[in-house]
């Protein structure tokens, strides 16, 4: 067979571009023809919240893989050209990677365009996004009915497919572990590293901040005065895609400077090993989810998640088990923490994720997709 994936890459950063490169190696592996068609132009900078969609690095990876850039999502004739390349290549089976409505004018455009043997999927992050916008819908609508199947890693997702797409063929597996990070290091050296306290429990908040991730949630949890109490300290490691002065003025006000550690820039491939490496447990205290990448990289570094039960993250974490689920209110997190800080077994823990964690192999993530594909009919 032979399989394009058309969505981010080197060299731009964060999730879906790592997810997307694993994504290929691991169709590599199963002999499967494959490279990704990437963005020329992803978000024009007006519309970006962060410092820079690109990774800042001196040396260029090499790939196993073509990463070709070939889309500008505000130049429809970029979108004409892409269509005119896939179908010069003749593959099998594109599947976009898709997770915001912004991309569905590109992409639905591309579909459109295609050759009627090409097999056309989405895998489909999120379908509501969580900043909705006037639009969205029709969006929606206009780049999911130009598709064949639809790939999700989540109940929500597929459930939120269904109301626009009812009849089409699905399929829902999990998100795998990324596996193109750097392996773990000893606590105490990574803490060492990023000058971190070697002597106290330290709760790790990770990745782009933005309101439905719940980071108010967290810090007004840490005013519960039995927390007050405990020897933490909660390290916040990542860039504010939201206003971030409201979250200092949540810390001021409740006098928790001495409880928080701020590393608020985007954290680069190189280093997510120290973070993880260096935290004792990882906190989602998310108001809404679908699936998360940080909760496989939790499980790729071994540490057990304290999350709240919304969404997809309720299907992959095991209350008391891999981690502890609550509801997403400060009370109900402060409870969830103090369970953690008391906690005497996290060898147990630990040893239900390295279990766990089995299931979530790109092995068995590709061995669905191929079959799925095969036997969607044109």
């Amino acid at each position: 067979m032979k399989i394009f994936i058309i969505g981010p890459a080197f060299p731009y950063r964060g999730g879906p571009a790592r997810f997307n490169e694993n994504f290929v190696s691991a169709l590599l592996h199963h002999n499967i023809s494959t490279e990704i068609i990437s963005f020329t132009l992803q978000y024009p900078s007006l519309l970006f919240p962060g410092t820079s969609q690109f990774e800042n690095t001196s040396q260029i990876p090499t790939f196993p893989f073509k990463i070709v850039r070939l889309i500008s999502t505000i130049n429809p004739f970029s979108w004409f050209h892409t269509a005119r390349y896939i179908n010069r290549e003749k593959p099998d089976a594109i599947i976009f990677r898709y997770w915001l409505p912004f991309f569905a004018p590109a992409f639905g455009t591309i579909a459109k365009l295609l050759d009627k043997k090409i097999k056309i999927l989405a895998l489909t992050d999120n379908v509501e996004p969580h900043e909705r916008r006037v639009g969205d819908k029709i969006f929606n609508q206009y780049f999911l009915s130009s598709c064949d199947g639809f790939i999700t890693m989540s109940d929500k997702v597929l459930n939120d497919l269904n109301q626009y797409v009812p009849k089409k063929p699905k399929i829902k597996v999990f998100h795998p572990l990324y596996e193109n990070y750097p392996p773990i290091i000893d606590k105490h050296q990574a803490r060492q590293l990023l000058q971190l306290p070697v002597d106290k429990k330290i709760l790790l908040f990770f990745g782009l901040i933005r309101s439905y991730k719940g980071l108010d949630i967290l810090l007004n949890a840490l005013k519960d005065i039995n927390l007050q109490k405990e020897d933490f300290v909660l390290l916040i490691a990542g860039e504010f895609y939201d206003d971030k002065e409201k979250y200092l003025q949540i810390i001021r006000n409740l006098n928790l400077d001495s409880k928080i550690i701020l590393h608020d820039y985007y954290i680069p491939d190189e280093k997510v090993n120290l973070y993880f490496s260096a935290c004792d447990v990882v906190v989602q205290p998310y108001k809404s989810a679908t699936n998360s990448g940080v909760s496989m990289v939790s499980y790729f570094y071994n540490k057990p998640i304290i999350s709240t039960n919304v969404g997809g993250l309720r299907e992959i974490i095991l209350d008391k088990k891999t981690g502890w689920l609550c509801e997403p209110t400060s009370e109900s997190l402060s409870l969830a923490i103090m369970n953690f800080l008391m906690e005497t077994n996290l060898h147990e823990i630990e040893k239900n994720i390295l279990s766990f964690k089995k299931e979530f192999s790109w092995n068995t993530f590709v061995e669905k997709i191929v079959k799925f594909t095969q036997d969607i009919k044109k």
